[in-house]
Parts: structure tokens; sequence; C-alpha cells
């Protein structure tokens, strides 16, 4: 058993007639049997987000502003307390994020995306709730925050599709945070990135697709579906020298410990 632990079910790729309960059904024949589709705009993409999740079996959602869309103004608008309030309104939501420091493409000011970021790291810590973590050309700003918003090491969460340099991947590490792989660690040129992998702990790992983006070998190119999140635990697989099935077990294991108010439900039926 899979879970895909970061992908967007709402993304209009997959919003076509039946589209998201064909995905998870052929999920489900790929040996995934949950996902977590992640929220990157509160105010205009949160509530239809919600509404998709809630009937679907296994599927669970978080609630955040993503890098790039920091500098809205509705987004900016949004106080601790109210994301602390909506993040605890319902038993779908099982982290906070995704959020984070993007300063590859610069959609927001950095002040705005460290201030934002702070923000959710806040209300983690006040709901107990994970962090989903993007984070993109931004090592130095962005453990320099983990630090001081988190000095206690309470913070709870996981840099989500990881491909940044190692060193930030051990900064998270030490400050007790998981490392998600997607499709990234299947492609040639990610050798780096596999080999930083190799050394990351067992019982910190996690599988992902981000779908329907970074679609994996030999996939590349195409639209990315949670079916392919086994691709990368293959891959992922391969480098710890270990069965894809050991790999499926620990890296379900080690989602449901991270978000422990995801509940997982084999006898439930897609109704939507």
């Amino acid at each position: 058993m899979w879970i895909d632990s970061h992908c967007h079910l709402n993304h209009e790729k997959f919003l076509t007639p039946h589209g998201v309960a064909a995905e998870i059904e052929a999920a489900r024949a790929a040996g995934v049997d949950g996902m977590l589709s992640i929220n990157c705009q509160i105010v205009a993409e949160f509530p239809g987000l919600l509404s998709l999740v809630e009937p679907l079996p296994n599927t669970w959602c978080s609630i955040g502003t993503h890098p790039h869309d920091a500098a809205q103004e509705d987004e900016a608008a949004i106080t601790l307390d109210e994301l602390i309030a909506r993040a605890t309104a319902h038993p779908k939501i099982v982290a906070i994020g995704e959020c984070g420091l993007d300063y590859y493409y610069h959609h927001s000011p950095k002040e705005i995306q460290q201030e934002c970021f702070r923000k959710h790291i806040r209300a983690c810590l006040a709901t107990e709730l994970p962090i989903i973590i993007h984070a993109r050309d931004a090592d130095e700003d962005m453990i320099q925050i983990l630090r001081e918003e988190n000095p206690h090491q309470k913070l709870r969460g996981v840099m989500h599709c990881f491909s940044s340099t190692p060193k930030l991947g051990f900064a998270a590490l030490d400050l007790g945070l998981y490392i998600s792989f997607s499709g990234i660690i299947t492609f040639k040129k990610s050798q780096e990135l596999r080999d930083f992998a190799a050394q990351v702990p067992l019982d910190r790992l996690l599988v992902e697709t981000d779908s329907p983006f970074l679609a994996p070998e030999p996939f590349r190119g195409e639209m990315n579906r949670p079916a392919n999140v086994a691709r990368v635990g293959e891959k992922l697989a391969e480098i710890k020298g270990i069965e894809p099935a050991e790999m499926a077990r620990i890296t379900t294991n080690n989602f449901f410990t991270l978000f422990s108010k995801a509940i997982l439900n084999k006898s439930q039926e897609i109704t939507a």
C-alpha cells in the first residue's frame, strides 16, 4: 500500500467529468490507498478543495498559502487567529500548507513570503498540525526562520518535493522534519538528490507525486497522477536497497505518524 503525501486533486487537469473519482480508482489499482490534496490559496481555492475531498475515501486536504500567492491581498489579510480557526474546523484538514519560500520565481516579495511562512509555522505550533513546506532557492533564509520560530523543536512537518541542497535537507532532519521525494528523484540529472536520499533515515521518508506536475520516468512530460507514486517509491527502494513492498510499508507508516489526523478506512466507497 502506498500513500501519495502531496497531490493537487483540485487542479483543472483533474476536473473533468468523473475525473477525480477515476484517478482514485486508478490509484487504487496501482496500490495507492490514500492521498493528501494540498491547498495553495486559502480564500480562492480552499472551500472548493474541501468540498471535493470531503466525500472521497481516504483522501484528505491541507490549508495554507503558497509562497507564490503570499502577496495576494486576500491571502495576506488572513490573520494568525483566522488561520488557526480555519485549520481546526474540519476533520479532513490534516495539515497546514503548502507554505514556505520560493526565491526562484519571485511571484511575491521575499519579505512578504517570510512573514507568511512565519505565520504558518506559528499556526502549526498552536494547533499541533504538521506543516507542509515548499522551498526553492531559499536555503539560508529557510533554515534561519525554522530555527527562529521553532527553538524548542516542537514543529512537525515535511519538506515537500525535496530538491534543494543537502545542507537544507540535513538541517531539516536535525529539526525533526520529514523529507518527501517526488518524481524528480527518477530524473537522470538528479544523482545528487539520490545521493542525499540514500542518507535520509527510513523513518523520515515520504513519497509524493505533486501531481499533476513532475511525472516520474518513464512518464516524464505527461500529466502526472497519484497512481505514479508507486514509481517514486520503487526508485527510493532501489536507492535504499530494500524491496518496494517494504518501502511502501515504511512510507505509509511514516505518513500516518506525521499526519495523525488522517484515518485510513478501507471500507469507504467513492460517493462523488
